[in-house]
């Protein structure tokens, strides 16, 4: 009956505002909190140090992922159809796969600094050096980029070995992420498994180096134990996250699915990955009394200017008088 469509009709619509409305909040907390992030860092004193590097890349991978990526991601999900054609759906694709292995990869960089802070304390500073670090994020970066847009725009990613989302057989208003077999296993092993793996592995060994020093803490050891507490709890959130996905990614990938996206887990697997990125600077600010004052001092520098510009914005509408040459308010 028409009162039945018109009730499911009003029922849709507001359950996709509701979507929209939560989506755009994820978006703008991702962007907001990751740029505080880098703005904490860059302002404080007492966070400029090798280790935030590296934490300063993760917020920059997090804060192009809420620019470039989830906007794309929340037009999908909520219109069901691609409008912007294959050749920048392959390059959203691309981005997005690039962007988590960036992230991945820079975990790993932060748990082996931790475990050289924790294991090797005399020879750290002569070991972690800046232009280490400058190769490390270089080499993060340049593995994210050779993972994801090489494969997907030379075609090494599809069953039938073309390019996907092009071709006679490709739906015109769809944006696919096609998946093979050869594809999945080695993405998967080589950006996720292998780097999880090896993280656990090093965490392990600060746990136990830990408890056998703990009788016997000093101030150093006792601010690298909070950093290490900081970033496994960032690790910790990372897997929580993105393992849901990564699972059945590796499922679907071994069946060879035609289109993942039709799978009805996989938006929530995906945006539950996409929700760590704004999860990472809660981390920060939640364990780590130095990035909170950070973001304490930012919050009121922007509140001051924003008053500011307000009371110049106030004054300027004002009709000046001119007094002795000069122009007053």
């Amino acid at each position: 009956t028409i009162p039945d469509k018109t009730t499911a009709f009003y029922s849709i619509m507001l359950s996709t505002v509701m979507l929209g409305v939560v989506l755009s909040l994820l978006i703008l907390l991702t962007v907001g909190g990751n740029v505080l992030v880098c703005l904490a860092v860059c302002a404080s004193r007492r966070l400029r140090c090798l280790t935030n590097c590296f934490i300063v890349s993760l917020a920059v991978t997090d804060l192009l992922l809420g620019l470039l990526v989830l906007p794309f991601s929340a037009l999908l999900q909520l219109n069901d159809e691609w409008p912007l054609g294959p050749v920048f759906c392959n390059f959203y694709i691309s981005m997005d796969v690039m962007l988590c292995t960036a992230s991945i990869l820079t975990l790993l960089a932060i748990s082996v600094d931790r475990y050289l802070a924790v294991t090797m304390p005399l020879r750290y500073t002569s070991l972690v050096l800046p232009w280490r670090v400058a190769v490390a994020m270089a080499s993060v970066w340049t593995v994210s980029v050779a993972v994801s847009f090489l494969p997907i725009q030379m075609g090494w990613n599809t069953v039938n070995g073309t390019v996907q989302n092009f071709g006679p057989w490709a739906s015109e208003r769809r944006c696919r992420f096609e998946l093979n077999k050869p594809y999945v296993l080695t993405d998967a092993l080589l950006t996720f498994y292998l780097p999880l793996v090896a993280m656990c592995w090093t965490y392990l060994q600060i746990l136990r180096i830990a408890r056998a020093q703990a009788k016997r803490i000093i101030m150093v050891a006792l601010r690298e134990h909070k950093a290490t507490v900081t970033l496994a709890a960032v690790i910790g959130a990372f897997v929580v996250c993105w393992l849901p996905y990564f699972i059945l990614f590796t499922i679907l990938g071994l069946k060879e699915h035609p289109d993942p996206s039709t799978v009805p887990e996989y938006p929530y697997v995906l945006w539950l990955g996409y929700a760590n990125s704004a999860f990472n600077p809660i981390l920060y600010g939640a364990l780590n009394r130095d990035f909170r004052s950070a973001y304490t001092k930012q919050m009121m520098i922007l509140n001051r200017n924003g008053a500011k510009t307000e009371v110049v914005s106030t004054v300027s509408t004002r009709q000046p008088t001119i007094t002795q040459g000069s122009i007053w308010p």
